[in-house]
């Protein structure tokens, strides 16, 4: 394969179905790279001794999808080496165990696509318009990102 038929590649998806790691490490191989990071976030049973049933998760489609492509274009002004970037995350409901967000990043080397997953999710969580509700026994609670710059601007 030719490099240049290897075209870098951003591969962005919002969806309610069930993620699937194969098919989001699959997206970013590249025979000219050798690390695939992973960073896989999934529901777990408990928040500060509350029992966790499940998550939902909501957005704002169009605009969350335009959010994670700056990310992308920012990935690849700060990595130039990067391949390939996946952003996966689910809508609606994820029960416990479950992946949320699934986000992979091929580059030669594993600093490279190592650091960019951290940045993907970090940005990711600050900047993009999906809101998590926690669901527990006998409650819920909408939930707020540390991260997130509109949350902290009242502060």
């Amino acid at each position: 394969m030719e490099e240049s038929e290897d075209v870098p590649k951003d591969f962005i998806k919002l969806k309610s179905e069930k993620l699937s790691v194969d098919e989001v490490s699959e997206l970013v191989v590249s025979p000219y790279c050798g690390a695939v990071s992973l960073f896989i976030g999934t529901t777990r049973n408990n928040f500060e001794g509350k029992k966790v049933i499940r998550l939902e998760y909501e957005a704002y489609t169009s605009m969350a999808e335009t959010e994670i492509k700056k990310i992308c274009r920012d990935v690849r002004q700060k990595w130039p080496s990067v391949k390939h970037i996946a952003v996966h995350h689910r809508l609606g409901g994820v029960p416990i165990t479950e992946a949320s967000v699934i986000i992979a990043v091929s580059s030669p080397h594993r600093a490279e696509s190592l650091e960019a997953v951290m940045y993907c999710i970090n940005t990711l969580k600050a900047c993009v318009p999906i809101w998590k509700k926690e669901i527990y026994e006998d409650e819920y609670s909408w939930k707020e990102n540390k991260e997130c710059f509109w949350a902290n601007s009242e502060k």
